[in-house]
C-alpha cells in the first residue's frame, strides 16, 4: 500500500514513432499507469507525426493518453504547426540548447503529489548540430531552479556523450535518460550520488522495421546511396521505456527498472 512517504514513481517513454507507435501507446498507458501506481509521465514525441514531427492534433491525442509532458529533439521543427504549442504549453518542451529566440522552451516544473518536479529536454551535439553545451545549459538551468527533483531527457547520438552528461550530473538530478537513437539499451544503473541513469530508452513502434522505418526503404537507400523519403513501418509495436523510484524526501534515485512491452 503507498503512503506520502511512498517514492515518486516516474514512467519515461522511449521516441514514438508514427501512428503504430501512437496507437499501441494509446491502447496500453491508461490501464497500466493506473495498476503501476505511476506518479508523473515523461515521454518523447519528436517522431509520433509519421516518424517526424509532431502536430496539434496528435500532441492533445498523445496527452489525452496518459502523457503528463512530452520531450522531443531535432526533428520537433519538422510540422510548423507545432510551434505556437511550443510557445504556449509548458507539456511539450524543445531542447533547451537551442538559441533563444526558437519558438519554445527546453524545461517546466509540475507539482506532482505536493512536490515540484523539473523536466528538461537536452540535445546532443557528437555527430548532430552545433548547438550551445548541453552540459553548461544544464548547469544554467540546475543554479537558477535548485530543483530537489529534477528529470533530464538527453537526445543524442553518441553513447558517449550521454554516459558524460550522466556522470557529470550524478547526485545534482534524479535521473538522466537518453532518447534519439531508437534501440533500447541495459545498462539502466543507479549512479554512486543517487542518479538513475540509461542510456537510450528505446523506440515506442513498430518492430518489424528498422528504428521505425520501412525495411526495403531503408536497405535501398544504404544498398544504392540514393537518396528516398522514409515511411514509417506497420504492423506490432513495441513499448520501450524506464520506471524510476525517486525518493521523495531527498529528490535522490532508489530505483530504475527497463520497461519494454509488446501489447
Amino acid at each position: 500500500m503507498r503512503n506520502n512517504a511512498s517514492p515518486l514513481r516516474i514512467l519515461f517513454v522511449g521516441d514514438i514513432v508514427g501512428r503504430p507507435g501512437r496507437n499501441a501507446l494509446k491502447a496500453w498507458l491508461p490501464s497500466w499507469r493506473e495498476r503501476q501506481h505511476i506518479d508523473f509521465v515523461v515521454a518523447n514525441g519528436e517522431n509520433a507525426a509519421g516518424g517526424m514531427g509532431v502536430t496539434v492534433k496528435i500532441f492533445h491525442e498523445l496527452l489525452d493518453a496518459g502523457i503528463d509532458v512530452m520531450t522531443s529533439g531535432n526533428h520537433i521543427w519538422s510540422k510548423k504547426e507545432i510551434y505556437p504549442i511550443l510557445e504556449s504549453s509548458d507539456r511539450l518542451l524543445r531542447p533547451a540548447n537551442y538559441p533563444e529566440n526558437v519558438p519554445g522552451k527546453g524545461w517546466a516544473i509540475f507539482p506532482v503529489r505536493g512536490e515540484k518536479i523539473l523536466v528538461a529536454n537536452l540535445e546532443g551535439r557528437v555527430f548532430m548540430k552545433s548547438l550551445e553545451c548541453p552540459f553548461r545549459t544544464v548547469d544554467t538551468l540546475l543554479e537558477t531552479h535548485q530543483p530537489k527533483i529534477a528529470l533530464i531527457d538527453f537526445h543524442a547520438e553518441a553513447t558517449s556523450e550521454k554516459i558524460a552528461l550522466g556522470w557529470y550530473l550524478d547526485g545534482r538530478v534524479s535521473a538522466v535518460v537518453g532518447t534519439h537513437t531508437h534501440v533500447q539499451t541495459s545498462d539502466e544503473t543507479l549512479l554512486p550520488h543517487g542518479t538513475a541513469y540509461m542510456t537510450d530508452l528505446g523506440m515506442t513502434g513498430p518492430v518489424n522495421s528498422i528504428i521505425g522505418m520501412r525495411r526495403d526503404v531503408v536497405l535501398q537507400r544504404f544498398l544504392t546511396q540514393m537518396p528516398s523519403k522514409f515511411e514509417v513501418a506497420s504492423g506490432k509495436s513495441a513499448i520501450s521505456g524506464a520506471i524510476v523510484e525517486i525518493d521523495i524526501h531527498t529528490g535522490k534515485a532508489v530505483a530504475i527498472e527497463r520497461v519494454q512491452v509488446f501489447p
